[in-house]
């Protein structure tokens, strides 16, 4: 047993312990489970979303777009109104667990408003009719 008297010492003399919420079992403080589950890096297409290609990316597509929903502007179903610069995102037409080769394809990124954004990933507007929604060149 410890005959130190200040608390500084006595904290490190007392091993602090805890219920660990994995096991149910009590443990020391620095002890790691082998219940904790081991997390993984991600894949591909979610280290791509956090790069600074994509965000330089994303930037510019929304800024070729007006900063508008093309499918909004385009007057596709479930249109609030046409001039839609409210919760943009842009969205990759073909998937990029589809074809990961495409995710900074000028012509495979589209800018959408939430409500389009949830339609165009559910499948209820095709990717022609996305690709269709582009703007052209001449109208940059």
């Amino acid at each position: 047993m410890c005959d130190i008297i200040d608390n500084k010492s006595m904290q490190s003399c007392v091993q602090m312990k805890k219920a660990c919420s994995y096991c149910g079992k009590i443990h020391d403080r620095n002890f790691r489970c082998s219940k904790i589950p081991k997390y993984s890096r991600g894949n591909a297409e979610d280290s791509f979303r956090w790069s600074y290609e994509w965000k330089c990316k994303r930037d510019y597509i929304k800024k070729r777009d007006r900063y508008l929903c093309r499918a909004c502007y385009c007057g596709l179903s479930g249109t609030l109104k046409r001039l839609n610069n409210e919760n943009l995102s842009v969205h990759h037409i073909v998937p990029l667990k589809a074809d990961f080769s495409k995710r900074l394809d000028d012509n495979n990124l589209i800018t959408l408003c939430t409500v389009h954004h949830e339609m165009a990933e559910k499948g209820e507007i095709s990717a022609e009719t996305l690709i269709r929604a582009i703007p052209p060149v001449s109208e940059m």
